[in-house]
């Protein structure tokens, strides 16, 4: 008997988002078959694309910029190296302090000292082994939508999967944002206009 597990791979996800709209699952991105040719062309596209669409938390990290001998050509004093996986830059700090700044392909321009240490809030691109259930299942449903047109040929079945992989996306997010510390709703704003 076959037992059922969760997608840890890019071939697992590529092949259930497949097996949605009734193809047949690959066994590698380099098989001999049009299922294969489309989710090697589209796989990475749509998991930067869907990591890129939120801030989720399995795939943010913290790391200390480096900082680079060359400076900006102008309206900046400074540059700094990103890291190498990086996909969304959210903030910049300097002494936990948010600073202005602006991303320049690679590289964080701004106007701090060289003495400055500058740590980046960020996006990376996850190993799909570490990829929540939640978040697995949003991405096949969003592979699931172009493969309904590209295989499928069914702009049906296209809308209604695409429908789908919005309500599981907005799902993830939800599941996704309750892994930190609730906020607090500061109520002295609403205080003090009521009594005025």
């Amino acid at each position: 008997m076959t037992t059922s597990t969760a997608a840890n791979s890019a071939i697992d996800i590529a092949s259930r988002a497949l097996i949605l709209i009734g193809a047949e699952p690959i066994t590698s991105f380099g098989d001999d078959s049009s299922e294969a040719v489309v989710a090697t062309n589209m796989y990475e596209d749509v998991v930067r694309a869907t990591l890129s669409s939120a801030r989720w938390r399995f795939a943010t990290e913290q790391a200390v910029l480096n900082q680079l001998s060359d400076t900006p050509t102008g309206r900046f004093t400074i540059a700094h190296q990103l890291p190498t996986d990086t996909l969304v830059v959210h903030t910049i700090t300097v002494n936990d302090a948010l600073i202005d700044f602006t991303v320049y392909g690679d590289k964080v321009f701004s106007d701090q000292s060289t003495q400055d240490t500058l740590i980046a809030d960020y996006t990376f691109r996850a190993k799909e082994n570490t990829f929540p259930s939640y978040f697995s299942l949003a991405v096949e449903y969003a592979l699931a939508s172009i493969f309904a047109t590209s295989i499928a040929r069914d702009d049906g079945l296209m809308v209604r999967i695409e429908q789908k992989a919005q309500q599981l996306l907005a799902k993830a997010r939800n599941l996704d944002s309750q892994q930190q510390t609730s906020r607090r709703l500061s109520t002295r704003r609403f205080i003090t206009d009521r009594r005025s």
